[in-house]
């Protein structure tokens, strides 16, 4: 089966398509992939870190843009679409499969074109701007939760989040020799993305040495902000400096700083929709205010099931550190909250959407013969 995938912007854009491909290989043979993104954008390099081929294309946003930096960027959109309507021709897939980001308009666009048929995963709790634009042209929708459904009335799949199975399958044990954390200590692990998120980084920071002696604290911090936030770590006492541990980025890292947690601050993109409960990881979320409210929803989700708490971006200042020191100090309501995050989990969500695109191939397939899968207990919602 040959498949075109493509998802951008964001780790939560990409993540969940190499964790589809990857059950992908368990169920057709041979499968033929071609990944489509941005040179510039963070898939160029995770899916060249996976190992995968990745196609370049031209593109930009329209959200939000100037009225000249909109005309140009769609001037950018155009011509990624003439660029995806050639790798539609040479490599003539079977199914397209993308997940979300501006980069997958051209992308979709140029494979219905090519009479391809699409395949969506919305890993938020609601649709951006691109997926809104493409829902009409997929064959299906799978989605995180029962909740998202009813934007995709006749076409939505409900799968779950397709956690990556290093996050699944690391080992608590394994991640504290790696950080060099002893077992019975408490850990906080704070991140922000790639970039890192800044008010996130000075609020905590700020108040680090209240943490401390509660918990050790592993803070990723992101590319820019790294710098200066090292500097204020080495600034610390002896004793801090040795409870604290500063990471610009982690890459194939991350599932083991995930399972050396006892408690996870972050913002509120879609992993942790999947990567939470699939760890049984209470969190303190700090939905990003500009991220057109998807992860104000996602929050609000993991919150109204008790897994997380809610701390407003313009109260990191004054809420943040009490809140991490009031859960350290509240082990009951920590298992608690653990507990009611597990029970979101869906552990084969990977192995679910790579089901429905082997369900949408065959379909389209008049021969029918490589993509012979158990398609059953698929339920299309609406």
């Amino acid at each position: 089966m040959r498949i075109l995938v493509s998802g951008g912007g964001t780790g939560g854009h990409v993540y969940p398509v190499l964790s589809v491909l990857d059950a992908l290989t368990q169920i057709v043979e041979p499968i033929e992939v071609v990944y489509v993104g941005h040179e510039r954008g963070v898939e160029a390099s995770l899916v060249s870190r996976a190992g995968l081929p990745f196609e370049p294309i031209a593109g930009g946003q329209v959200r939000g843009q100037t009225p000249w930096r909109l005309a140009r960027n769609l001037g950018h959109i155009a011509r990624g679409y003439r660029q995806a309507r050639r790798l539609v021709q040479s490599f003539r897939p079977d199914v397209c499969f993308i997940t979300g980001g501006w980069v997958t308009v051209p992308v979709a666009l140029a494979a219905r074109r090519g009479g391809v048929p699409l395949v969506i995963y919305l890993p938020d709790m609601t649709p951006g701007l691109a997926v809104r634009a493409l829902k009409h042209l997929a064959a299906r929708v799978a989605v995180t939760v029962p909740e998202t459904a009813a934007h995709f009335p006749g076409k939505a799949v409900v799968t779950g989040y397709p956690v990556r199975r290093a996050v699944q399958e690391a080992r608590r044990e394994e991640g504290r020799r790696w950080l060099g954390i002893a077992p019975e200590e408490n850990v906080v692990l704070v991140f922000g993305g790639s970039r890192g998120a800044r008010s996130i980084n000075r609020a905590l920071t700020a108040g680090v040495e209240r943490i401390l002696p509660l918990a050790q604290v592993v803070h990723v911090t992101g590319s820019l902000d790294y710098p200066w936030v090292k500097r204020a770590a080495q600034a610390l006492p002896p004793e801090a400096q040795a409870r604290y541990h500063v990471y610009e980025y982690l890459h194939e890292e991350m599932p083991l700083a995930l399972a050396a947690a006892d408690l996870v601050v972050s913002r509120a993109g879609a992993s942790v929709l999947g990567e939470f409960p699939a760890r049984g990881l209470p969190a303190i979320l700090v939905p990003y205010p500009h991220a057109g409210r998807h992860q104000e929803a996602n929050a609000r989700y993991l919150a109204q099931h008790g897994a997380a708490v809610i701390v407003d971006d313009e109260r990191l200042s004054t809420d943040l550190v009490p809140t991490v020191v009031g859960l350290l100090n509240d082990r009951p309501r920590r298992r608690e909250m653990a507990a009611r995050a597990r029970a979101l989990a869906v552990p084969d969500a990977a192995a679910r959407i790579a089901q429905v695109v082997v369900q949408v191939a065959r379909r389209a397939n008049t021969a029918g013969t490589v993509y012979g899968v158990n398609v059953e207990g698929l339920k299309v919602e609406g």
